[in-house]
């Protein structure tokens, strides 16, 4: 018999609350049980195993991350647009921890073909259209953003900018600029 309240959705967000609180690796069958105060065999009835929760709060992140840049970069261009996609993806890492964790989830790639990965890498080629980068290059620019978008987030996270006197917010406009501009640099003639 299916417990009251419970669903694969209500699962979900409790999973990504959690991995926001303890980090997305505490994220276990048997610590959302606690939370429910259930048996964790009586979460079966609504997800296959852990692998199906984290993979279920990955999709939930990627999507909700999609959401808040989708926003964000509305109505924008070039540098203005560049700045809102990427402060969308650092605000988030440091709003939601756990589900930028989730995020990274490794997926199969049928799974990820049909998330909202795909989103992203739509949202950034868009904002790449702006700076008129022909191939291979926007692939490159596509890796390139991504890279330090999460670098700076990961470091930002672990504290690795609290040891110098320079506000990490100072670094992130710098990177910003300096992202512009070697993008500026690269557009098509």
């Amino acid at each position: 018999m299916v417990r009251a309240g419970l669903s694969p959705e209500r699962l979900t967000l409790a999973g990504a609350e959690l991995a926001d609180e303890a980090g997305f690796d505490q994220v276990t069958l048997s610590a959302l049980a606690r939370r429910f105060d259930v048996k964790p065999a009586s979460l079966y009835a609504h997800v296959e195993n852990s692998h199906d929760l984290k993979t279920r709060i990955a999709l939930f992140a990627l999507e909700e991350l999609a959401d808040r840049v989708a926003d964000a970069v509305a109505g924008r261009a070039g540098k203005d647009a560049l700045a809102a996609f990427a402060n969308a993806y650092r605000d988030y890492a440091r709003t939601h921890p756990g589900r930028y964790e989730a995020a990274r989830y490794r997926l199969d790639p049928r799974t990820a073909a049909a998330s909202s990965g795909v989103r992203h890498a739509q949202m950034t080629r868009a904002i790449l259209r702006g700076y008129d980068l022909a191939e291979p290059d926007q692939t490159h620019a596509v890796r390139m953003l991504g890279s330090v978008f999460h670098g700076f987030a990961a470091l930002e996270a672990a504290g690795a900018f609290d040891h110098t006197d320079v506000a990490a917010q100072e670094s992130w406009a710098w990177t910003l600029d300096s992202l512009d501009a070697a993008l500026r640099s690269r557009s098509a003639p």
